[in-house]
This record gives structure tokens, sequence and C-alpha cells, in this order.
């Protein structure tokens, strides 16, 4: 249960597979009683959930008046626009059991159980709706434009589940799903030529980006609104970002910034942005989503932690928001992943932690325990290992024939091709399907699962004692690496980017 004193009670590890909420199930003797109060109830009680209140009261007396709500038909989930009394839409609601590979979902991705790895491998299917809330409260201030999103039970019969038969009058049924602001706007970011938004509004969503290490941050879930009809176009719109589903992942895979080839992410840092980013404290953050959000796992608040830190190193040493994000970024290379330089530092920690005699050996997990019976097997991928000398930036050699053949014997029950690429006493399994244009691509098909990413660092498996001590190393290996670069003048290698001309 996650508050006693909430009208619906909520349970995590003792999942009920209902058709209404498999996710996170009522339970309580009078909790069918108590949830005839209202058909919408917001779960977290934070403060910052002022605004979301008043959307949940336009909405009910949208109800009260006949107003039904709308499905949207666009994306792979299922999402529905609520309506005010006057027709206009005010928020968009997604239940967390209409996800796509959901039980529910009303567009026939179906086929996994709620706990499993969905679009992403370390984004749980049922879990991107508190991501959408814990975006919008870690966006402190404001500061990035995330509309207000909370956490809600909702119940209304347009709401999908795909056991109940055609034939039957469809009733009203009760589901958890998140409920965000509807914010009017002209377009996304893609239907016009991105140079012309204000520097700013690209930083701060960036800078918010790379905190929750957001794995699919693309132009088409950035909205743009019109302000000021009179001004010039930079000066009369703003960016609203959304969908944030595929946030705070269980462990570091490749994350997507498209923002990373736009002019104004190479623009420096301004001094508000700095004093945002020197004041951000991950363990406060950390605590606050475990008091609003009890059910997110632990792993995912690793994650938000080593990214803040990363974030604020990288900045306190004159770094701007492209060359931040390129060093999260994984590289391709003859159609293969390789570790980008974040996971490199966090790897580097992992080796001191697995070698230092305050720690004790023990088995390396899986990170989802919940596999799909049809997908091959995964096995756990341990720190990489570099030798005296060693520069940790240049991480995977040429393959060794030998080497694979011996993996090949061990592991030989895949229907895939793997391959093995050596590194020291390592051999790492990465998929050869992966392509730069199945990662890159912002515009993905809908008909198409994401390509699966390879694992090199994972954060679940730590001890409390050893995420300690990793904590430690890691930031003493980031204040290293860029101390050094900053002695020896060194920057990272520029990329030829559009638009650079451009004016601001």
């Amino acid at each position: 249960m996650i508050r006693s004193h909430s009208p619906l009670l909520l349970t995590r590890n003792l999942m009920h597979r209902s058709s209404s909420t498999p996710c996170l199930s009522p339970s309580g003797r009078d909790t069918q009683q108590r949830d005839l109060n209202g058909p919408i109830e917001i779960l977290c009680k934070s403060i910052s959930f002022s605004r979301t209140k008043q959307l949940v009261n336009e909405i009910v007396m949208g109800l009260k008046t006949g107003v039904d709500p709308i499905p949207v038909h666009g994306g792979l989930g299922g999402a529905y626009y609520f309506r005010s009394s006057n027709g206009e839409s005010v928020a968009i609601v997604k239940p967390t059991d209409e996800e796509p590979f959901a039980p529910n979902n009303p567009k026939g991705f179906v086929g996994k159980a709620l706990g499993q790895p969905g679009l992403k491998r370390s984004v749980r299917v049922g879990e991107t709706g508190f991501r959408e809330v814990a975006a919008y409260l870690l966006d402190h201030d404001h500061f990035a434009n995330v509309p207000a999103t909370a956490l809600v039970k909702i119940t209304h019969s347009v709401f999908n589940v795909n056991d109940i038969k055609q034939d039957r009058k469809k009733k009203h049924v009760c589901k958890i799903a998140s409920l965000q602001q509807f914010i009017p706007h002209d377009f996304d970011a893609s239907d016009h030529g991105t140079s012309s938004y204000p520097v700013s509004a690209v930083h701060r969503i960036g800078i918010l980006d790379i905190r929750i290490f957001n794995t699919d941050r693309h132009a088409g879930n950035l909205l743009v609104r019109k302000v000021n009809d009179n001004a010039k176009f930079d000066q009369q719109v703003e960016l609203i970002p959304i969908d944030h589903g595929l946030c705070l992942p269980e462990s570091l895979e490749d994350p997507y910034f498209e923002w990373i080839h736009w002019p104004q992410a190479s623009i420096p840092f301004s001094e508000d942005e700095l004093a945002y980013i020197e004041a951000l404290d991950p363990f406060r953050d950390s605590e606050m989503l475990r008091n609003e959000l009890p059910m997110i796992r632990e792993a995912c608040l690793r994650v938000l932690t080593i990214c803040t830190i990363f974030l604020k190193e990288a900045a306190g040493h004159v770094m701007c928001l492209a060359e931040i994000g390129e060093m999260m970024s994984r590289e391709f290379r003859r159609g293969e992943e390789e570790p980008s330089e974040f996971e490199v530092f966090c790897m580097e920690a992992r080796r001191v932690v697995a070698e230092s005699p305050e720690t004790e050996p023990h088995e390396d997990g899986f990170q989802f325990e919940i596999d799909c019976d049809n997908e091959n097997p995964i096995y756990p991928i341990l720190p990489f290992q570099f030798g005296p000398g060693r520069n940790p930036l240049s991480k995977l050699e040429e393959e060794n024939e030998h080497e694979q053949e011996h993996e090949e014997d061990v592991f030989p029950v895949t229907t895939e091709k793997i391959h093995y690429v050596s590194n020291t006493n390592l051999s790492v399994p990465l998929k050869k399907n992966v392509s730069v244009g199945d990662s890159s691509s912002g515009n993905r098909s809908a008909t198409e699962q994401l390509p699966a990413s390879a694992t090199f660092v994972k954060v679940a498996d730590m001890t409390g004692d050893e995420w300690g001590l990793f904590l430690e190393t890691f930031e003493g290996v980031l204040h290293r690496e860029f101390t050094d670069r900053k002695s020896r003048g060194l920057g990272l290698k520029q990329r030829q980017r559009l638009g650079t001309s451009c004016k601001f």
C-alpha cells in the first residue's frame, strides 16, 4: 500500500492481472465504496498538482454536461482527450494498461505482460505513466515548461478493454493513468526550421533531458505555440516538451537528443542556466520522487543521480549543451554500438568498485527478471576492464575470431546473429541488426519496435555500500577527466552542424 489516507490504495509487488487496472490495482476493504466519490481522483497529494486539480474540476463539469472524451488516433498507445463543458480539450489521459504492448492496448500493439521490457528494454510495460509525472515533478520552477502532469484514478466507458465482447454494452471501467494538461499549440518542432527557436528554450529542455536521460527526444514531441503575433518569430514562440514516458530507464542505453544537431545547443549556457544547474540536488530530487511516486524503481533514481552529477560537472567546466549530449550518446561503427564517453566513465567507476576490498563480489543479476518467452536469453554483462595505459575512450577492438568461436561454444542456443567484441578480459555481445538509421530517426515507424540496445552499464545490481563507493569514484573520475581536458586545452571532436550561420 502506498498511502493509508488515500481513497485508492495501490500495490506494486502483488499485481492483479485485472482488465481494468492491471498495473496498479485497488486494494482495501471499502475501496469500491469510496471510489464512488468521483470519476477522477489524483493519487499524489503534492502541492505541485494544484493546476491538475483545476483541470480535474473542469473535466468533471464537462462530463456532467455530457461532453465525452475523444480517443487520440495517433501514437502507439491508448490516449484520450478529456474536455471541459464548452467542448475544449483540457487534458490528455494515457491509461497504464493501454501502453504499447500492454494487455488493453487499443491499437493492436499487445503481446507482453506488464512488467516486461517494452519499447525500450530498460523501460517496462505499464511503467511509462509515472515517468511522465516524474518529468513534471523534476521540472523545478517550470524551468523547461513541462505541462502539469499527475497520476490519477479515472473512470469512464471510453477506455479500452480487450476482453469485452463487441456485442456487449460498454461499461464504465476504472483505470490508473497519467493525466497531462493539454496545451493548445500551432505545430510541433518538426514542422518549422529548428534554427529559429529561442536559444533559452532549447537549453532548458536539453538540461531536463540530460537529467532524466531521455531516450526519445525528437522534434515531434516538442510543441510550438505562438505567443505574440506582432513580434519576430524567434521572440513569439515557446517550446512545450511532452511525452516523457521513455525517460529514467533502469540502465544506461543510447539516449536520443535531437537538439544535439541544432545550432542553439552549441551556444554556451547563460548565467541563469548555470545557476539553475549548480542548484540541482539529485539526492533531494530522488527523495522527493520516492515520496510522491512510491512505485518508482531505485534503478531509475540512480540513473537520475549520475546524470545530474555528470551535468553539473560538465557545465562547471564550461561545456555547452551539444558537447554534453554528445558525450552521453553512443556512436555506431560498422553497424555496431560503442559505449558513450559517459558510459566509459561509469564503467571505470564500476571497475574500481569491483576491485575494492570493501565490497564483496556477488553474482551479476539480470536487468529484467521477467523476459518474454519468445526472446533470446540475455546474458549478464560485466564492467569493462581497461589495461594499463589504455585510452578508455577507445573501447572496442577488432573482432578476435578465436574468442568468437569460444563464445559461440559457451552460448550455442540462439536464433539471432550475435557479434562478440573482444576487450581485454571481456567479450560483450552486441546485436548485429542495430543500425544508425533505426536509432537516430526522430520519425520512427509506428509499426516497428525500437531497436534493442546493448547494456554496458547497470546500476540496479549494486548494494548500498557499492553504490556509495561508485558515486564517490564516479565524481573523482569526472573531475579528473574534465580537469585534464581543460589543462591540455582539448575539446570534444567537433561535428559539422547544419545552420551554424543562423542569427539568434
